[in-house]
């Protein structure tokens, strides 16, 4: 009866614990100690420790690389590119880690403004460190930040821009030289600020370009053999007065991406919406158009160059449909601040054809405590597959932004799989016996497919680092949610781009992959995906702990029965000798 009791409890313990609702912990303290400033640009390994680093640019003049610690503070300032290195005219616009070089560790590219133009300097990594002194400034400028992707698939990342309107060149670094060559077989005349993406659109695991151009157009450019041929123009809506920055996602969990933009529908912004585009289609279908809370009605904030409109994706609850942030403001007041967009289902006719929909979270006090937010987007803070967030508010008489770090304490057991693809230049054979772990990969394509726990088939795919422009703020990973199916997963695709002239799609599988873990995929060599390798590292789950409290639980009560049994057996067998004794005794006499 006992045992039966505490399985009961143990079944309960695991129920309530799937259906507890999340809440958000202020830990900025916890995270940055009184560091807490400056506007978070980008995020990576620097130290190729699997622990990921925040890239901070302080007064729009230096550049401070917070190295993620184990202890409080968990990250702390270690590597500054100062205002005194580069020209004292240079105002830093955005940060791109990646390895420029192909010596797999992290450089840092930076673009600032100078003179009206975007200028790029790349600082060379070498041990966990940065040659401050030895930069290499670019022989060419661009109109607008330009989109960092491997543009000839040789998994190094290029440098794709227009440098004269209307044609687009790419720079290759090699050996740390640049070398421009044109991009496109046409003009395109570019939109400023663009959100140009670097994307898988048709679902072949090989990533295309997409181009954001005067109109507003949507130009798609798939890659068929490497080189990019010009398959799609979509129009923006007439209806659409302000556009913002174009986004992908699989919204419906179709396997697809899926295209999401954030307009204002008149010219002041103080009616918006999000319309999502099936790639393929001509077609514009609302999955937001409710800004109204109460009596008060909310609108996106319009925008500018160096910080325009923008939707910032990830799976908070990790039901495998993405959510997003965003900041809005009051349009009958002056407050301002970010809000959480969770996917749900669709419950009206506007949306029927896509079947999910965004809810605005009206009720979130620690997001609403945040007062002038000006950015808002996700980050895994303590590396354990639930994404927390990053708020930056701007604070009266302070130069910088301040930010703002929420945990996200999601007690829901829900499950994840997170995705990190490296270049794959090297494997054990790295130069300076460097561990390959410290790069941001652009292009890299995941998916995956299960069955959840009602049987049905279930897949979402994503992009890695499809964007990098404009505060885009990708992670260099994917977490892919996986609802509270503990199933494996069935199969899980991996891609990355291809070289120029070649038509086999880079391709691997792998099959019965463990919920709750980290992959990291090494595809060494490139050509070769049979060869490609994955290391796995495992992240248990709330209901692993309770059963294993249940099960140590069980064992320790069963101990104890097999004890107090044991307990009466041996006092029977003492009985039994003393009444042997006794009786040998009698008969003596």
């Amino acid at each position: 009866m006992w045992i039966l009791n505490l399985n009961v409890l143990a079944f309960l313990l695991l129920f309530s614990g799937q259906y507890k609702t999340f809440a958000l912990q202020d830990v900025t303290a916890d995270l940055f100690g009184a560091e807490n400033y400056g506007t978070v640009a980008a995020f990576g390994d620097f130290y190729a420790d699997k622990q990921t680093d925040m890239f901070i640019i302080r007064e729009q003049s230096e550049v401070v690389i917070f190295l993620a610690d184990s202890k409080p503070p968990y990250f702390k300032p270690k590597v500054h590119i100062t205002k005194d290195i580069l020209p004292s005219d240079t105002v830093i616009t955005s940060v791109v880690p990646g390895d420029y070089d192909g010596d797999s560790q992290m450089d840092v590219l930076l673009t600032a403004e100078i003179s009206s133009r975007t200028t790029v300097f790349i600082f060379w990594g070498h041990n966990q460190t940065l040659d401050i002194s030895g930069y290499l400034k670019l022989n060419k400028t661009f109109l607008d930040q330009p989109l960092i992707m491997d543009f000839n698939g040789d998994m190094i990342p290029d440098i794709f821009g227009v440098t004269n309107a209307p044609s687009t060149e790419v720079c290759y670094l090699t050996k740390r030289i640049p070398q421009w060559q044109n991009a496109l077989g046409s003009p395109v005349s570019m939109r400023i600020p663009h959100s140009n993406a670097f994307i898988d659109l048709n679902k072949d695991f090989t990533a295309d370009l997409f181009l954001t151009t005067d109109g507003p157009n949507f130009e798609t450019w798939v890659s068929k053999d490497g080189n990019f041929t010009k398959a799609e123009v979509m129009s923006a809506d007439p209806s659409f007065k302000i556009v913002g920055q174009s986004s992908f996602v699989d919204f419906d969990g179709d396997g697809y991406q899926d295209h999401l933009l954030p307009v204002c529908l008149d010219d002041a912004c103080k009616r918006s919406a999000i319309y999502l585009n099936k790639l393929g289609s001509k077609e514009w279908s609302p999955v937001l158009l409710d800004f109204q809370r109460k009596e008060t009605v909310w609108s996106f904030v319009p925008g500018k160059p160096s910080q325009p409109l923008s939707l910032h994706i990830g799976d908070y609850n990790l039901d495998g449909f993405p959510d997003a942030l965003v900041v809005l403001r009051n349009t009958s007041g002056s407050a301002q601040q970010a809000f959480l967009l969770e996917n749900v289902p669709c419950n009206n006719a506007s949306c029927h054809s896509v079947g999910r929909m965004f809810h605005i979270h009206w009720d979130q006090s620690d997001l609403g405590a945040i007062q002038n937010a000006v950015m808002a987007t996700f980050f895994d803070i303590y590396e354990d597959g639930i994404l927390d967030m990053l708020v930056l508010s701007q604070a009266e008489g302070k130069n910088d932004l301040i930010i703002h770090a929420l945990k996200n304490n999601f007690e829901a057991d829900a499950y994840f799989v997170k995705v990190m693809v490296l270049s794959g230049l090297c494997f054990n054979d790295c130069p300076d016996d460097v561990k390959p772990f410290g790069v941001n990969q652009p292009g890299p394509y995941v998916m995956y497919t299960t069955v959840d726990s009602n049987g049905y088939l279930k897949n979402a795919s994503a992009g890695q680092l499809s964007q990098s422009a404009h505060f885009s703020l990708q992670l260099p990973y994917t977490v892919l949610g996986l609802g509270r199916s503990a199933n494996f997963l069935d199969h899980l695709f991996v891609g990355i781009p291809r070289q120029l002239g070649e038509t086999d799609i880079r391709k691997k599988e792998w099959t019965a992959i463990i919920p709750n873990s980290q992959l990291i995929v090494i595809p060494y060599p490139h050509n070769s995906p049979r060869s490609w390798s994955a290391k796995l590292y495992l992240t248990p789950s709330n209901s692993v702990l309770l059963t294993a409290i249940a099960l140590i639980g069980v064992c320790i009560f069963i101990l104890v029965i097999i004890g107090i049994l044991h307990w009466q057996e041996k006092k029977a067998d003492d009985r039994e000798k003393r009444q042997e004794a006794h009786r040998f005794h009698f008969d003596a006499m």
